[in-house]
């Protein structure tokens, strides 16, 4: 069957992390994959997830079927999650939630729901943005389009570009944004630029689809839900993915959800109606580990005093790491101003290297970036921070 086809190209990121793996450098870093590594350059498993975990397995009676979506309690600590406590979009049951295999499960189901009532209209991505959202929305049946978004001269938003762009978009078509730490960028918007978003969406009749997969890493999660409140406020249609690998640490579970916000009980009860009836022929009904620990660590106060500390700890580490590349760079004489990397929010930022420096810094020095000088802030570390900014400043002195 196979012998006359070509073989798939790698994944990007993926493809990197299998070099790095076989790079026999003792100094190389790894930059380029989007997990959260702690000082030790590891990948911790939270302790509100240990003990959440050990309380599940003495309570676990079974191993029955999951309803189709999902738990119970792990939609409505969500929903907590993404609006508040006590929110009006929340008491009314407007919002409805499934819980999905990580993220990209819920952009997923989201693309092939939305495909189904609204067949001929395009998915519009910033530019840049995550690499796997062209492949999920494509993969679903939209055509893409682009929407302005990073300023390259600038390191910044350029948000009279990206609002020229948003004016453009047809009544219908889907606009996916990202709520916080835009991936790969770094820049987000602010309270302000959300509301004049959110009040274009509703003038020009597009779907806003936000992407939330790292709230919490940003300035903090009732901070980071700024752009979910504000599109909740104008009381319109709109989609969650929310994604619990990064802030939970929850990689390998694959735990995520996706909310559909209607502008009322009744619509919303319809969209659950078609979110199961999709989830039934992807993937029946959802894995119940991810989700019930993070329904655990929410609903157990302590537990949850304990997961916001441990997160603004993961918060800290990288603003610090941010810090301490500015500062390195400054340090060893580099030409320019990197001070816009400490602006930047989540794990990502843009570094401003082009594609010829990342490429020497991979192959003389071992450090890993991806394509364009996107780099997870997250893999440098107190051990490495001066290998990096040394290796980085002889290069760009050339």
């Amino acid at each position: 069957m196979w012998n006359t086809i070509a073989a798939a190209p790698a994944d990007a990121i993926f493809g990197l992390t299998e070099a790095f793996k076989k790079d026999p450098n003792p100094t190389k870093v790894n930059l380029g994959v989007g997990v959260y590594q702690d000082e030790n350059g590891l990948t911790p498993v939270l302790d509100c997830v240990k003990a959440a975990e050990k309380l599940l397995l003495d309570e676990e009676a079974s191993k029955n079927y999951l309803p189709i979506s999902g738990d119970a309690v792990y939609a409505a600590e969500v929903q907590r999650l993404l609006f508040g406590d006590a929110t009006e979009v929340v008491s009314s049951g407007r919002a409805v939630t499934v819980h999905t295999p990580g993220g990209t499960g819920a952009l997923r189901v989201g693309g092939e729901l939305l495909k189904k009532f609204r067949p001929t209209a395009r998915v519009w991505i910033s530019r840049p943005t995550w690499a796997n959202h062209r492949g999920v929305f494509t993969a679903s049946g939209f055509p893409l389009a682009e929407y302005d978004y990073y300023d390259p001269a600038g390191h910044g938003l350029d948000f009279a570009g990206m609002l020229a762009s948003l004016r453009q978009v047809p009544a219908g078509d889907i606009v996916l944004l990202h709520a916080c730490c835009h991936n790969p960028s770094g820049v987000d918007l602010s309270p302000e630029q959300w509301r004049e978003v959110a009040a274009l969406s509703r003038e020009r009749g597009w779907l806003a689809f936000l992407d939330f997969a790292y709230q919490g890493l940003g300035d903090g999660v009732e901070a980071d839900r700024c752009a979910v409140e504000v599109f909740a406020a104008g009381g319109a249609d709109f989609f969650v993915a929310s994604s619990f690998s990064k802030n939970f640490g929850l990689y390998n579970e694959r735990t995520g959800a996706l909310t559909i916000v209607s502008p009322n009980t009744a619509e919303a009860a319809v969209a659950m109606s078609h979110l199961k009836a999709t989830v039934r022929v992807i993937y029946s009904n959802p894995p119940a580990h991810g989700g019930l620990v993070v329904a655990k660590v929410l609903s157990t106060p302590e537990l949850h005093r304990q997961w916001l500390a441990e997160l603004a700890a993961m918060r800290d580490r990288i603003k610090e790491m941010r810090a301490a590349l500015v500062e390195g760079l400054a340090r060893r004489g580099v030409a320019g101003d990197f001070s816009y990397i400490t602006a930047q929010r989540g794990m990502f930022s843009f570094s401003g290297l082009n594609d010829a420096i990342v490429e020497q810094l991979r192959t003389e020095k071992g450090i890993y970036m991806v394509g364009g000088g996107r780099i997870n802030l997250a893999g440098l570390r107190t051990a490495n921070i001066d290998f990096v900014c040394d290796a980085i400043a002889e290069i760009l002195r050339r």
